[in-house]
């Protein structure tokens, strides 16, 4: 194992569901210590596998692994006060605060970054927000689905025209989120080094689908309509097409007029290379003519199965790929080469497949995947290192300030 770039650094982590707790699982694989602050109930993500179809077991959770790998777990109860005295302990030694507590339970709970500012000034607080710290929404609850993927332009974006939107596996704008914002702690403790002081870092659901969305939120204002038609498509040789065996491929040759005659050829449809009515894309555009190159193309492409276009295709330089299930990225020679996908053993005894986080540092090589353990597993190791002595950490239970292992039940 190689160097950890955030070797040092450590992350107290109230978070809940995907997104943040996804943002420290990746600071957790990069290196950082992350202490997962739990309620007594727990992290309702625990049993989020019944949404996922997956298991949830505290000896096989991937629906939970995925967003908390790499983590330590202690339960703490901020209505007793030996719950606070934690807390607050951890507060003082952590560089990072995070979480996706609503600002106004926050506040109530006297865990909001004004007042922790004043008590930890150098301490880094980072918070995933569902509609941003402003406006008449500060307050809503977010979720990826409604604030990322629906108000913030997503599905009604990426629907083709007249269809219904798609139905994108669950998280899939909380991972990219997740990402956003762990760019941002690490600005800020950049940042902290130079000034000394912590800073309040934030990301909201809305905002940032709506950056995913930067070409269509520029170009609709000149005129470029949302959503779009397969068959009006600007350029149709950056387009989806079905081969004959019914199996899907995208094809992305963004310089038309140039490789015009080229894909007629490749096509079998000597009869259109040097036609003038559809080789120049900007007179298709102006004439509209679009949809009957792209009819052209689905009619070509259905002559064939999808492994015939794939190889001539690629073996003629023209980029194209297949439209790959899950099921299909598991024996990708491509996945396996990169880790894209580890092999990991769940405590059940099971293999199973997690992808790892795409950044990759040279220092430090393939990161360590750690799964996640039962509600509270290291309550009495972190108090321990907290310095509280066994005495202390007996009646600190005791009080049920801090709960030990609490298994699923």
């Amino acid at each position: 194992m190689g160097m950890n770039p955030l070797s040092g650094i450590r992350v107290v982590d109230m978070t809940a569901f995907l997104a943040a707790p996804t943002v420290a699982r990746v600071l957790g694989e990069w290196g950082a210590d992350v202490i997962k602050v739990e309620p007594p109930k727990g992290d309702p993500g625990r049993t989020q596998g019944a949404v996922f179809g997956t298991p949830y077991t505290d000896d096989e959770n991937l629906g939970f692994d995925m967003s908390n790998m790499n983590k330590r777990f202690i339960t703490v109860d901020l209505r007793k006060d030996t719950g606070r005295e934690v807390m607050d302990r951890l507060l003082t030694d952590a560089d990072v605060f995070l979480t996706s507590t609503r600002v106004r339970s926050l506040v109530k709970l006297g865990y909001d970054f004004e007042t922790l500012h004043v008590r930890f000034p150098r301490l880094v607080m980072a918070q995933v927000l569902g509609f941003g710290a402003k406006g008449p929404l500060k307050d809503a609850p977010g979720f990826d689905m409604t604030a990322c993927m629906s108000r913030g332009g997503v599905l009604g974006t990426t629907v083709n025209r007249g269809s219904r939107p798609m139905i994108p596996p669950n998280g899939y704008g909380d991972f990219q989120v997740s990402f956003v914002l762990a760019a941002g702690i690490l600005a800020a403790l950049l940042g902290r080094e130079r000034s000394g002081r912590g800073d309040y870092v934030t990301t909201s659901l809305f905002h940032s689908g709506a950056f995913m969305l930067n070409t269509a939120m520029i170009s609709a204002q000149y005129g470029n309509e949302y959503p779009k038609d397969r068959r009006e498509v600007i350029n149709p040789f950056n387009n989806t097409y079905a081969a004959g065996d019914g199996l899907l491929m995208t094809l992305c040759a963004p310089e038309y007029d140039r490789d015009f005659d080229k894909l007629m050829r490749l096509l079998g449809r000597d009869d259109l290379v040097g036609d003038s009515r559809y080789s120049n894309c900007d007179e298709l555009n102006a004439k509209g003519l679009n949809g009957e190159v792209v009819d052209i193309m689905d009619e070509a492409f259905a002559t064939r199965d999808r492994a015939h276009w794939i190889e001539l295709m690629l073996d003629n330089d023209v980029p194209i790929e297949t439209c790959q299930l899950p099921t299909d990225i598991y024996v990708d020679e491509q996945a396996r080469a990169n880790d894209v996908l580890r092999t990991v053993t769940c405590p059940s005894g099971n293999e199973r497949m997690i992808p790892t986080n795409p950044v990759r540092f040279s220092s430090q090589g393939d990161p360590e995947l750690r799964l996640t353990r039962a509600q509270g597993s290291d309550s009495e190791t972190v108090l321990a290192e907290l310095g509280y002595s066994e005495q202390r950490i007996g009646e600190i239970l005791a009080s049920e300030g801090v709960l030990a292992t609490t298994p699923l039940a």
